[in-house]
């Protein structure tokens, strides 16, 4: 049976992580987690440590992409098969992680759960940035991801020994693009997403316009001549 890690990257999530890990730990413990504290200035590892959760304690706020790459480090080192990213406000749901499994086993380097496989993707402000990255990927690599955005990826032992090995990977759409120009295989998994219940999402409108450019500007130009 394949080894799967899921990697919860927190940041300030004291009003989440008990929920999320919780959850986990009654109903499926069939998988392994750990959580990745980012330097949190509230009491996200406080909590983790009365409730004797599984933690990687970061001493300073490294970003997502700092937080991610340290928890791949563990899953590459610990021998894992699978890693999957999965948020700490409670959006992603452990009952898709089976399908994306299976869907993996049929030889894809990343999984995507995507909520827009079989779902049509809204026209409205939020997802235009999301249409814009879709056909920019689609553009320079061909392959058409339908939710590019989504943070719930599932990535094999190939994948995982990029992100721990290399500085420059962060668990973005740019990533992907990359690597599916360099023969990672990608699907992906419809699967439904909650809203945030408590606390504050960092990506106000502002820093959304911001991430959406720099994901563009990253696919369309940075990648084109990325070396290894």
């Amino acid at each position: 049976m394949k080894k799967l890690l899921i990697l919860i990257p927190a940041y300030n999530e004291a009003e989440n992580i008990e929920r999320v890990v919780d959850n986990i730990e009654n109903n499926y413990s069939e998988y392994d987690y750990v959580i990745v504290n980012d330097g949190s200035k509230d009491k996200t590892y406080d909590i983790c440590m009365e409730r004797n959760y599984k933690v990687i304690d970061l001493p300073i706020n490294l970003g997502l992409a700092g937080g991610f790459q340290a928890g791949v480090k563990y899953a590459y080192r610990m021998n894992y098969d699978y890693v999957i990213q999965f948020d700490a406000d409670g959006q992603h749901l452990p009952e898709y992680i089976a399908p994306m499994i299976e869907e993996m086993e049929k030889g894809y380097d990343i999984v995507i759960g995507s909520r827009f496989v079989t779902e049509k993707k809204p026209f409205t402000a939020r997802m235009l940035g999301s249409r814009l990255i879709s056909l920019a990927i689609r553009l320079t690599t061909g392959k058409w991801i339908k939710d590019p955005t989504s943070g719930m990826r599932m990535y094999n032992r190939n994948c995982m020994k990029e992100y721990a090995q290399e500085v420059n990977y962060g668990p973005e759409p740019d990533t992907v693009s990359y690597l599916i120009k360099n023969g990672a295989k990608v699907s992906e998994v419809q699967v439904d997403m909650e809203e945030r219940i408590a606390g504050t999402s960092y990506l106000n409108l502002t820093r959304s316009i911001s991430y959406m450019f720099r994901m563009l500007m990253s696919i369309v130009v940075i990648q084109t001549f990325r070396k290894r």
